[in-house]
């Protein structure tokens, strides 16, 4: 099946030659009139992926509380910067801001910017905010967000970030390229001619790396991650960023596309599926100490949720509640926090400025 995408695409490679799998991620989701984040709401039963704001109000009202602990623990600033990056439809922070209100101050202080390319998502969060009174600024770029204090929020926004991939051949190291297939009539990968620069691959995957082999290099989210870091670094605060991912750098092809909650063929049709890759946590760690940031974790969401008191929480909201919402609270619990679900594959990290610990690996002024 052809898009309107695809003839874009399909015209830029006759042009120019196979593009970069980061370009063609560029495209697919983020083209201003068939990108796929730019025409639809993706979220919940109705649209391709479901995500943890989108499965229990609990998840958004951990952060609020964590926010507003560490903004305490930052001297209680006035003003603060609360900056949510891809904030889906704006529910994890109409939850954070109604379990925030708990410390008025906080709201009083609190400066909120949405960082959304997607004039649908922006709707659909003014929507849900207009509840809290609270409208945001939104910008297109962190670099765009105001000066000052701040505390950044981002939840699976770093997966859905343009990389590059490099795959270890006979003759060492290529780039692996999305170009046309033999028919024409379809995208596939395909090798650059030419030999990749092999700094860019990490020296231990170098060594172990057999044929075949694919590195995801995440530059794109190590340039975010750098910006970020500085600002903290500069003016003081936190930055928290739940993925799916990687302790470690590891070698392995995680470019995946969903569609209709289904895996479906990453190059099949753009700009009608979401794409991701898997987060490489040891690449973003790197950036933010470069830039002069401590990176706390990353842990485990189950257990960083936990610590907050997530359990607690949901104990709490099942008190009173009819036996088949008890049910669903705690199918919600297990599925943010079980093994098997996201309480593993998903990490949890924090960027802040040197000496300042934020829950739960600690507190203290800074």
């Amino acid at each position: 099946m052809t898009t309107p995408l695809f003839d874009l695409i399909r015209h830029e490679i006759a042009h120019d030659g196979p593009i970069t799998v980061a370009r063609f991620m560029e495209l697919a989701l983020g083209h201003p009139e068939h990108g796929y984040y730019m025409t639809r709401d993706p979220f919940g039963l109705e649209g391709d992926f479901i995500t943890s704001p989108e499965i229990t109000q609990m998840f958004g009202e951990m952060i609020g509380l964590w926010s507003v602990v560490v903004w305490q623990s930052m001297g209680r600033p006035d003003p603060v910067n609360v900056v949510e990056l891809g904030p889906g439809r704006g529910t994890l922070m109409g939850d954070a801001l109604r379990a925030a209100e708990a410390d008025p101050d906080f709201m009083d202080a609190q400066r909120l910017w949405l960082v959304e390319t997607s004039p649908v998502l922006r709707d659909a969060q003014k929507k849900n905010l207009m509840q809290t009174m609270r409208m945001p600024a939104w910008r297109d770029s962190f670099a765009e967000t105001g000066p000052g204090p701040l505390l950044v929020i981002g939840n699976e926004f770093f997966d859905a970030l343009p990389i590059r991939q490099y795959e270890k051949t006979a003759e060492g190291w290529r780039e692996r390229l999305v170009g046309m297939n033999a028919a024409g009539d379809g995208l596939a990968f395909v090798l650059a001619p030419g030999a990749a620069d092999e700094t860019l691959i990490p020296e231990t995957l170098r060594a172990e790396a057999e044929v075949g082999a694919v590195f995801e290099d995440q530059s794109a989210s190590r340039a975010v991650m750098t910006d970020i870091a500085k600002r903290v670094v500069e003016h003081g605060g936190a930055a928290l960023f739940f993925d799916y991912g990687h302790f470690e750098h590891g070698l392995g092809d995680t470019l995946q596309a969903v569609k209709d909650h289904e895996y479906a063929d990453v190059l099949a049709e753009p700009g009608q599926a979401d794409l991701t890759a898997h987060v490489d946590f040891q690449q973003l760690a790197e950036a933010a100490r470069a830039a002069g940031a401590e990176v706390l974790g990353p842990l485990p969401q189950g257990a960083f949720l936990d610590h907050l008191g997530l359990r607690q929480r949901a104990d709490m909201l099942m008190m009173h509640a009819d036996p088949d919402v008890v049910q669903v609270i705690d199918g919600a619990y297990n599925r943010l926090t079980d093994p098997d679900q996201m309480g593993v594959l998903f990490k949890v990290m924090a960027v802040t400025r040197p000496g300042f610990a934020v829950p739960p690996w600690g507190g203290g002024e800074g």
